[in-house]
């Protein structure tokens, strides 16, 4: 699987948010990338809607053909397609662990899952991308979840608040509902992601 391992705030600049990482630092430049920023002008329907998907792809820290796929399943599903993107996209595995306050950002939580720390309804899981459901219990392994490590990682996160939808556990958590949209970032505009995909 790809990944993206460049300089994350030539990521953050060129979104204009911070995608990638957690720190702010990065808007001391907020022009855009590169040596010799170009001015920024108006940009077109299409470029707005186009960095929309770019930045809530990257946010979640996947490929293009990963995010069409979760598109596909979201305009086959019922109800508001555009919510239901957003919805599968925060129930992705690496999303919960990570909004749990199991790791400091989703990337780390990707990486615990494919190292096969991470058990899901009590079994061996190592696929981040899964949709979970209500109901569906994560927790991490005895030796991870006591490692000093994950304590002073946990101990960072205590300020960042657990989501309503999610119940947080001795050693990891549980998807109580389905999320609603207040529950997801106010700041993503989701309707533009769809009208660029139905172009």
């Amino acid at each position: 699987m790809s990944r993206y391992t460049g300089p994350k705030w030539r990521i953050n600049r060129r979104e204009g948010a911070t995608v990638l990482s957690s720190s702010e630092k990065w808007r001391r430049r907020p022009t855009n990338p590169g040596q010799f920023p170009t001015l920024k002008k108006k940009p077109s329907d299409y470029a707005v809607q186009f960095r929309e998907k770019q930045k809530v792809k990257r946010t979640y820290g996947m490929n293009e053909t990963q995010f069409v796929r979760f598109y596909k399943l979201a305009l086959k599903s019922e109800g508001n397609t555009s919510l239901k993107l957003l919805q599968m996209l925060e129930l992705r595995a690496d999303n919960v662990l990570y909004k749990l306050g199991f790791a400091l950002t989703r990337a780390q939580a990707r990486q615990m899952i494919t190292h096969g720390n991470v058990l899901l309804n009590g079994k061996k899981h190592n696929i981040p991308s899964t949709i979970l459901k209500a109901g569906d219990e994560i927790t991490l392994k005895d030796k991870i979840a006591d490692s000093l490590h994950v304590k002073e990682i946990t101990e960072k996160n205590k300020v960042n608040k657990v989501p309503t939808w999610l119940t947080l556990l001795e050693k990891g958590g549980k998807v109580v509902a389905e999320p609603v949209r207040d529950d997801i970032d106010k700041l993503i505009k989701e309707r533009l992601i769809i009208e660029l995909y139905s172009r």
